[in-house]
């Protein structure tokens, strides 16, 4: 459980404590970004931490708010899950269609998948990358199709499963809806960048609750970033920090925290975890500064950002965590994740 910053030890330390503030001196701007990004919250919060301050595409591809042009996530970005085996229907058959790593396996899917010849052909990829435990089967890619894309079949899961798996959403797929008493966010999922991270999302919503999930911190752009999310020259970078923040800690599910996946800029519209999960936070603003730091599973739909706007103009009330001001709605907006299907043209 977070906590505030204790108080500061007794004087008889301010020597030390001045011995060392001279030794890590080059270091303070580092260690400011730190506080703002890590703090501490009260006891009878969840484990919060605030947000501020990450940078380019790493892939080089172009993206509008975090979705790639013309359909499914991707370029270089093209991730699965490690011991996992999904089933369904094949479409190419492993025992002929064999790569060299996961990569070209999935962007086999892929190339099945543009959106531009109608519905996804394939949806799923599983490969056999371990030369030991595979043998002759080292390098079969096998692409299938799910009945329903999101609850895809599983097949077998474990250390002993020698198989990579991952899956692939096509336009109008992989889109879930956060759905508060303000209007329902509609969010596109990101499987092949942050696999593990929508791999929760879809356990979340095949339990159709999220209790105890809900927004608890909301800051508007302030006059610091203009209504596109770009930065105002010579303006400061927060607070306010452009941000909502909440939790997806459903009551009655175990949550296992959540390795650093796909941490590009984080641009408007933008859906990430802080730190390993499940506090996430929707970013209302570019944040190039913030230099790669945020597990990045998803992006809100452009249409959609006018209600985390709302949300972020609800009453709040101050509060100070490690030395950084943030803003804390006076009453938690709850939140429920649902299934949602966008008609593609």
């Amino acid at each position: 459980m977070g906590r505030k910053p204790n108080v500061s030890e007794p004087t008889r330390w301010a020597s030390l404590i001045l011995l060392l503030i001279g030794l890590v001196s080059c270091s303070m701007i580092y260690m400011f970004v730190i506080l703002v990004l890590r703090p501490s919250v009260p006891e009878n919060d969840s484990n919060v931490e605030s947000l501020a301050l990450a940078e380019s595409d790493e892939n080089g591809e172009k993206w509008v708010n975090g979705v790639k042009s013309g359909g499914a996530t991707g370029g270089l970005c093209c991730k699965g899950i490690d011991n996992l085996e999904l089933w369904g229907a094949a479409v190419k058959w492993g025992t002929d269609f064999k790569f060299n790593s996961s990569g070209e396996c999935c962007k086999a899917c892929k190339a099945m998948c543009t959106g531009n010849d109608g519905p996804c052909l394939c949806d799923t990829w599983v490969f056999c990358g371990n030369k030991q435990a595979c043998g002759n089967k080292f390098g079969e890619c096998w692409l299938k199709k799910q009945k329903d894309i999101l609850v895809p079949e599983k097949q077998d899961v474990g250390n002993k499963v020698m198989w990579t798996s991952g899956v692939v959403f096509g336009r109008g797929e992989g889109i879930v809806g956060l759905e508060t008493e303000h209007g329902t966010l509609h969010i596109k999922l990101f499987p092949d960048c942050s696999p593990l991270s929508v791999k929760y999302i879809l356990e979340l919503l095949a339990v159709r609750h999220c209790a105890g999930c809900h927004f608890y911190r909301a800051e508007s752009r302030g006059q610091s970033w203009d209504a596109k999310g770009k930065h105002i020259e010579d303006a400061s970078f927060g607070p306010p920090f452009a941000l909502v923040q909440g939790t997806l800690d459903a009551q009655g599910m175990t949550f296992n925290k959540i390795p650093s996946e796909y941490c590009p800029t984080i641009r408007r519209g933008s859906v990430a975890w802080v730190g390993s999960g499940p506090e996430f936070f929707i970013s209302l603003a570019n944040h190039e500064e913030w230099k790669n730091s945020y597990t990045v599973f998803g992006s809100v739909l452009p249409e959609d950002l006018m209600i985390a706007e709302k949300i972020a103009q609800l009453p709040k009330k101050s509060d100070v965590w490690n030395n950084i001001n943030v803003s804390v709605l006076e009453n938690p907006v709850p939140l429920r994740i649902q299934r949602m299907k966008i008609s593609v043209s």
